[in-house]
């Protein structure tokens, strides 16, 4: 069972990455009229958010939810969302089969999901056509 953990989050990391790397550099500061977020601070917070969700969800390590500011360009806040990925994947691997484990997990892809989504349609506002999706 956690052979398919790890190749679901490997599917979700492969994604992820090709939504990130579809937004040019230079447009990594845009944010579509209304939107709370630049796309830079979306990625960010879909990055946090994974060691957070892990941390509180799948660790069961109480931590508050306290973000820095986002900051670096396209190539940092990449790294962020592959060390995010890195750690959640040591985790899964370290951890005991329980519900636990799989109830964290799938909280934590539920808001990857949420944000990816996001971010493919900031690709879409700038006419960017997002990765086609893959499972």
């Amino acid at each position: 069972m956690k052979e398919n953990l790890l190749t679901t989050l490997e599917n979700s990391r492969t994604y992820t990455m090709q939504v990130a790397e579809s937004m040019p550099a230079e447009a990594y500061s845009f944010k579509p009229m209304g939107a709370a977020w630049e796309y830079r601070e979306l990625l960010h917070h879909l990055a946090y958010g994974i060691q957070w969700w892990e941390d509180n969800y799948v660790k069961g390590k109480k931590t508050d939810w306290n973000p820095a500011p986002a900051k670096g360009k396209k190539k940092e806040i990449m790294d962020s969302i592959q060390n995010a990925y890195d750690s959640l994947r040591e985790t899964v691997m370290d951890s005991k089969e329980s519900q636990h484990l799989f109830a964290g997990f799938h909280a934590t892809l539920d808001h990857i999901t949420h944000h990816r989504g996001q971010a493919t349609i900031y690709l879409r506002c700038k006419g960017i056509t997002p990765p086609e999706y893959t499972y």
